[in-house]
């Protein structure tokens, strides 16, 4: 079958699965923004010094980002959905365990379970949703998944000093089981199956990309948190090394776990590089900015929160938009239009004045995010509608790993700027503003792209 003709699950299947995906990504969601807050509470509740308890929520996001693409070509070999519950029940199970702790070695384990889990659900949303709606209707819940995340994105916060404010950390972690276990009974039957790959699970590649991202992770906060410059270079070269033997593996395989075969597509490769650039921009701004309002505006932690916020707001009001535009329109189109209004966010916010008001501040954030959720929703779509049915995995799980690779070179040069430059603050967001415009400019190249109907693929 055609990708184009694909009409998806009948109802009331499609809107069982739909509530099933969007409840993992709930807790996903809101187990990383509930963890980031309480990290201080849960320092001193367990007496453990800072710089160890961030391992609470390193671990979590360093076995996400070494698993995303080995779950996702999993699922292709056992099945999009098994791998997607297995991994929604070893979620909840790693919850109980968070709970259960009393040292910060036990809750790091449980925290690092948690992340296979959480990569299980991250790895195969996208393949899901694709097999659950038809090819026409694609970037309109593209756009809403988007504001599911981001409207979690911004309860968070707000959760977790609520559930502070009644009881122990311990239940921060408790709200992930009737989210999880709502998720695993309405899921169980509803969410769409493939046809499993004949060919075997590649252990090997598995175990490079492991390895791969694994040091590539490890070097960076290595290069940029310690003094230990040398031991960083030597991690990261040894990243460099593990992905090139794994490239090199990968071209003559006809369904590789680093999915090559799709990334020689050329709207599929610009879509990715688009998705780094991005996603980097939005980290640089998110590491540097709460320093900038706290210290050059003197804005106090409570009101450096709720001046983050009109970002994801706006995204989650943007991208369901974008997404039914993306249905109709080029991602070339939208995604510039977005990334330029970005752009014009991030100029805004560097020549803002530090006595301004927090009105003058939200505009610029909602503008940013504006922009932002213009672009992600028709970026996303065009990166899973571009690629077979069969490859459907692969795609969600380069997506993913598209927007963690961003996200951890974005942080890293923050790191970097602070490390070795005054004022690191405003340099963060023109390193930002010089990104968001480097994704607009790859993002127009698309439009030169002649735009194939994806080849036929077995479901």
């Amino acid at each position: 079958m055609n990708p184009h003709d694909w009409q998806g699950l009948p109802t009331p299947q499609r809107h069982w699965a739909t509530a099933a995906i969007w409840l993992a990504l709930t807790m996903a969601v809101l187990d990383g923004a509930i963890a980031n807050v309480a990290l201080p509470v849960i320092a001193r509740d367990i007496h453990a010094a800072p710089a160890s308890a961030v391992w609470v929520v390193n671990a979590y996001q360093l076995v996400i980002a070494v698993l995303l693409l080995p779950l996702a070509a999993l699922g292709e070999v056992w099945g999009y959905a098994k791998v997607f519950r297995a991994g929604l029940a070893l979620f909840v199970a790693a919850s109980a365990g968070c709970m259960l702790s009393h040292s910060l070695t036990e809750l790091t384990a449980a925290r690092a379970i948690q992340g296979v889990g959480a990569a299980g659900i991250m790895s195969l949303n996208g393949a899901l949703v694709r097999l659950t709606f038809p090819h026409a209707r694609l970037g309109r819940v593209i756009g809403l998944n988007a504001m599911v995340i981001s409207i979690n994105a911004v309860l968070g916060p707000t959760i977790a000093s609520l559930i502070l404010s009644l009881g122990n950390w311990p239940w921060l972690f408790a709200i992930n089981l009737p989210i999880g276990a709502a998720s695993l009974l309405v899921g169980w039957t509803s969410l769409p199956e493939n046809k499993p790959s004949r060919d075997p699970f590649d252990f090997v590649s598995a175990l490079l990309n492991i390895a791969t991202f694994g040091l590539l992770v490890i070097g960076a906060d290595t290069l940029t948190r310690t003094s230990d410059h040398l031991l960083g270079v030597v991690l990261l070269g040894g990243a460099a090394l593990c992905g090139a033997v794994l490239a090199h593996r990968s071209l003559g395989q006809t369904r590789p776990l680093v999915p090559i075969d799709l990334l020689r597509g050329k709207l599929f490769l610009l879509s990715v590089m688009t998705s780094i650039a991005s996603f980097a921009a939005q980290a640089l701004v998110f590491v540097a900015l709460p320093f900038y309002f706290e210290g050059a505006m003197h804005r106090s932690q409570v009101e450096t929160g709720l001046l983050m916020t009109p970002w994801p707001a706006a995204v989650g009001l943007a991208a369901p938009l974008a997404g039914r535009l993306a249905d109709k329109y080029s991602a070339g189109i939208l995604g510039s239009i977005g990334l330029g209004l970005l752009c014009a966010g991030l100029v805004a916010l560097i020549l803002m004045p530090t006595d301004a008001a927090s009105f003058d501040i939200a505009w610029r954030m909602a503008l940013c995010g504006v922009g932002f959720g213009f672009f992600q929703a028709p970026n996303n779509r065009v990166l899973l509608a571009s690629t077979p049915l069969n490859r459907s995995a692969a795609a969600g799980g380069m997506l993913a790993t598209s927007r963690l690779t961003g996200q951890t070179l974005g942080a890293t040069l923050t790191a970097i700027i602070f490390t070795f430059w005054a004022e690191g603050e405003v340099k963060s967001l023109m390193l930002a503003a010089l990104f968001s415009a480097g994704a607009m400019a790859i993002s127009l190249s698309r439009l030169d792209v002649k735009v194939n109907r994806a080849p036929r693929s077995s479901v």
